[in-house]
């Protein structure tokens, strides 16, 4: 088919267009609006990651040549319906944790600390400020000036030496990254 636009494409079908921009464009049909003529594409990812794929949006009165490579001729299984409650709760949980990152990060003026903060907050949920300390798990406190002398806790306990090792981590890539960048520009 070259340049008159089907009223339907098959979901599932593989179609190859060239846009107005000459860009040429190929994947699979997730959806079609023959209203609009507004055709939805799954490709091959851009960044070549093959458990990626790019979703292209492309609007047919913009196309030169369209082309259905293959023609999907199955009716295709209606989708699975969406757990809306749980959906709700992920958007929920975001926002909570976002809230709490944000009222966070008003709580300490310390760059540093907010730094570290940040890093732990990234991979740990329990973790929270206590004035100007940072506390983990409930368990351990790391207070200012944030390194790893200033990490306190039960000494045997496993989430105190996860923490002071990560610590000890999150200085030495600091460091790393502080002299990585000085010697770039000198």
């Amino acid at each position: 088919m070259s340049t008159a636009v089907s009223d339907c494409f098959t979901i599932g079908s593989i179609v190859a267009t060239r846009t107005c921009y000459n860009e040429n464009i190929e994947g699979e049909v997730l959806a079609f609006d023959p209203q609009t003529k507004m055709l939805i594409l799954k490709c091959p990812s851009s960044s070549g990651n093959p458990k990626r794929h790019d979703v292209n949006i492309v609007n047919l009165s913009l196309v030169s040549d369209v082309q259905i490579k293959k023609e999907v001729t199955t009716v295709p299984e209606p989708p699975q319906s969406l757990n809306l409650h749980r959906l709700n709760t992920r958007v929920r949980n975001s926002i909570e944790n976002k809230r709490r990152l944000v009222s966070a990060l008003s709580a300490c003026l310390d760059p540093e600390g907010q730094r570290l903060f940040m890093a732990i907050a990234r991979v740990i949920d329990d973790v929270s400020w206590a004035g100007q300390n940072i506390r983990v798990y409930n368990e351990v406190i790391i207070t200012p000036p944030y390194k790893v002398d200033n990490v306190i806790g039960e000494k045997d306990s496993k989430p105190y030496n996860y923490i002071k090792k990560f610590v000890e981590r999150h200085w030495r890539d600091h460091r790393d990254n502080i002299g990585a960048n000085t010697s770039q520009h000198q």
